[in-house]
C-alpha cells in the first residue's frame, strides 16, 4: 500500500529517509529552504542509486522509478495531504521545534510526526505541540547510511498513543528496516552506548597511549568493528559528536563529559566531513 510521506530536511540524514521510502513504493515530499540544498541532494541520491545497484544492494526494491517518487518542494504548505512526516533538520531543539509546530498547523490531525532527532529527548520536543498533536507524535532515529543501515530506534514520548508507536513500528518493518523501541530518555539507547566508547577513545589519544589510526585499526580487527571510533567521527563530524555529548552531559554528568582534546579540535575546525579535517584526513 503507498503512502503519502513528507520529509523535512534534505541532508544527508533527510534525503535519505526520503529515498528508502521512494524505494519501498510510498509517494514522498522532500522539503528544504533552499533549492539548492533539494538540487544537491537529489544528484546525490541519483548517485547513491547508480553505485547501489552497480552492487547489488537493493535487490527486490524498484529502483528505476525510486527518484521518481521523491518530490522536492521549498513549501510546507505541500504537507497538508501527508499520512506521515518526518522532521530531520538540523539536530536543535529551538529549529526543531519550530519545524514541528509549523507541522502541527499545516497537517491533518491524523498525520503521524516523527522525528529523527539522535539524542533529544522525545517529550521534550512534545512540550511545545498542542497536547492533542501529542498523541500522534514519536521520534524515529535512524543511523547513517540510512540506506544501508537497517536499525531504527522507535522513541515514544510520554503522551504518544500506542497505536501511534504499533503502526510506526509495522511501517518502519514494510521498508526494510529493523525497529526497537527504545524508553524516552536523552541519547537514545545506541549514542549512549556509542558515546562512551567515543571519548574513551578520544582519552586513549590524550593520553599518548596510540594513535587514532592504530586504534581504528584495533576496534576494526580486535572487536569486529566495521568502522573505528575516529573514522565514525570523521563521517558523523566531531562537532556533531561534541554536540551530542553535550546534550547528554547535562542528563547524566560527568560520565558524558567531552574530552579536552575534542573540544580544541572542533574549535580548532578539524571537525572531518567532506573536504575538512579530522582525525584521519586533512581534507579532500
Amino acid at each position: 500500500m503507498s503512502r503519502k510521506i513528507g520529509v523535512v530536511g534534505a541532508g544527508l540524514m533527510g534525503a535519505e529517509i526520503a529515498l528508502v521510502f521512494a524505494l519501498a513504493g510510498h509517494d514522498v515530499l522532500l522539503c528544504d529552504r533552499e533549492v539548492a540544498s533539494l538540487e544537491r541532494a537529489l544528484t546525490r541520491l541519483s548517485t547513491l542509486l547508480e553505485k547501489g545497484v552497480g552492487r547489488g544492494l537493493y535487490a527486490g526494491a524498484e529502483v528505476e522509478p525510486a527518484l521518481a517518487r521523491i518530490r522536492p518542494t521549498t513549501e510546507l504548505n505541500a504537507f497538508a495531504d501527508r499520512e506521515i512526516v518526518t522532521e530531520a533538520v538540523f539536530e536543535d531543539i529551538e529549529v526543531k521545534r519550530a519545524v514541528l509546530e509549523a507541522l502541527c498547523d499545516l497537517c491533518r490531525p491524523e498525520c503521524i510526526l516523527a522525528s529523527n532527532t539522535s539524542t533529544i529527548p522525545i517529550s521534550t520536543l512534545a512540550a511545545s505541540l498542542p497536547l492533542e498533536r501529542r498523541a500522534s507524535f514519536l521520534g524515529t532515529h535512524y543511523f547513517s547510511p540510512v540506506s544501508r543501515m537497517k536499525l531504527v530506534e522507535v522513541i515514544p514520548g510520554f503522551d504518544t498513543q500506542d497505536s501511534t508507536l504499533e503502526a510506526m513500528i509495522k511501517v518502519m518493518a514494510e521498508i526494510g528496516k529493523t525497529p526497537v523501541r527504545v524508553k524516552d530518555v536523552a541519547g537514545f539507547a545506541v549514542n549512549r552506548m556509542l558515546h562512551m566508547f567515543l571519548i574513551e577513545a578520544v582519552k586513549l589519544v590524550e593520553e599518548g597511549v596510540a594513535t587514532p589510526e592504530d586504534i581504528d585499526i584495533a576496534c576494526r580487527l580486535g572487536l569486529g568493528h566495521p568502522i573505528g571510533p575516529f573514522a565514525l567521527m570523521d563521517a558523523v563530524t566531531s562537532s556533531l559528536s561534541l554536540q551530542a555529548q553535550e546534550i547528554m552531559q547535562e542528563a547524566y554528568g560527568e560520565r558524558f563529559r567531552p574530552p579536552a582534546l575534542l573540544k580544541q579540535r572542533v574549535r580548532a575546525g578539524y571537525v572531518g566531513g567532506k573536504g575538512r579535517p579530522g582525525w584521519l584526513m586533512q581534507g579532500g
